[in-house]
């Protein structure tokens, strides 16, 4: 084996001579492009080449015996596998080149002030959708938080409003149908009595006290009163403690299937979408991380068998705890350059929604 065949084994970017890294780079934005097989008589084309098409091949050939190209099938031309793929894909980490027009379409469509964080992630997921042609998903908080308000607003006659504000920063409001006979003295009770019990604490923790309180008829407040308390802590279910999955855009991957096999492997991402337990376990790599996440094919279990990617970007409460994800997942071919900052932006832009000043 040659010393160079050696270095391109190695599988990173410096350990490919400044002749490889320029083909393989133009074999994977040619691809990124038309996400069909690269020839070539195509590279030597190519403005900035002063390489015979002959010499191109022959680097090809030491691409593929090193594992960063294949041939699909019999033609002349080839594809980036998952490896190669990976390593053009993880040297634009260290860039951020988000265009002027998508920071102010993102700045725009996912508005904070005045928004609750459930309409700012509702916006996320589908602004990462229309700008990447791709699916945008965001992943709302897995964890329950302690509360640092509650407030019933009255709406209208027989409505309310329902505002939970936790110590993470996130707020979330709900609509409570109101018996008759319910004022606003009524919803003030209600709130006073609540927020003495669950400032600092979770719903959970605090709401089976409560619920026992009442009904021993230990609490100091009249059954009216009782109902509006019980009923406004029903407004938040019980799937709300695993986490809600938000997903825009699925019809976007049927534009890239040309195969039926290809629409199997899309259909298989959409029953994996549908798992929600399955993407939270995923989602969950985010945890710890720091910045971008990229999953290519295979190097994640939901992906093997569709041939997508996903791009994945946490985003912290004020207290910089990460909270949940935002992403995007497409064929393996996206824009990555382009994505990759989109969806770091984003995560900071939510990011800052939960208070979080820093992002």
């Amino acid at each position: 084996m040659s010393s160079n065949d050696e270095q391109m084994q190695n599988g990173r970017p410096g350990a490919l001579s400044a002749r490889a890294q320029s083909v393989m780079r133009s074999v994977v934005q040619q691809y990124m492009e038309t996400g069909s097989t690269v020839s070539s008589r195509f590279i030597s084309k190519l403005p900035d080449f002063q390489l015979s098409s002959a010499s191109i091949r022959s680097v090809m050939l030491d691409l593929e015996e090193a594992g960063l190209l294949y041939a699909p099938h019999t033609s002349a031309g080839r594809l980036p596998t998952e490896a190669g793929l990976r390593l053009f894909v993880e040297g634009l980490l260290e860039q951020n080149n988000l265009s002027d027009d998508d920071r102010a379409d993102i700045e725009v469509q996912c508005q904070v002030a005045g928004r609750s964080l459930e309409g700012v992630l509702a916006d996320a997921s589908g602004v990462l959708s229309g700008l990447s042609s791709c699916v945008g998903l965001v992943v709302a908080p897995t964890a329950e938080e302690p509360l640092r308000h509650i407030e019933f607003v009255p709406l209208s006659p027989g409505r309310a409003l329902v505002v939970l504000v936790f110590e993470g920063g996130q707020v979330e409001n709900r609509l409570l149908d109101l018996p008759l006979g319910v004022g606003s003295d009524v919803l003030v009770r209600a709130g006073n009595f609540l927020s003495a019990r669950l400032v600092g604490k979770t719903l959970t923790e605090a709401g089976e006290a409560i619920a026992h309180e009442i009904n021993s008829n230990r609490a100091e407040i009249d059954r009216l009163t009782a109902s509006i308390v019980e009923a406004g802590l029903a407004t938040r279910g019980s799937d709300s403690k695993d986490g809600v999955l938000i997903v825009r855009g699925q019809s976007n991957l049927l534009k890239d299937v040309r195969q039926l096999e290809e629409l199997h492997k899309v259909q298989t991402l959409f029953q994996a979408l549908e798992t929600k337990e399955t993407m939270l376990k995923l989602l969950e790599s985010t945890d710890t991380a720091e910045g971008v996440q990229i999953f290519i094919g295979e190097q994640t279990e939901l992906f093997g068998l569709s041939g997508c990617s996903m791009i994945l970007a946490p985003y912290q409460n004020q207290s910089k705890q990460v909270v949940g994800a935002v992403g995007v997942i497409g064929p393996m071919h996206m824009n990555y350059g382009r994505i990759i900052p989109m969806v770091d932006y984003t995560a900071q832009i939510v990011s800052r929604a939960l208070g979080n000043p820093t992002s």
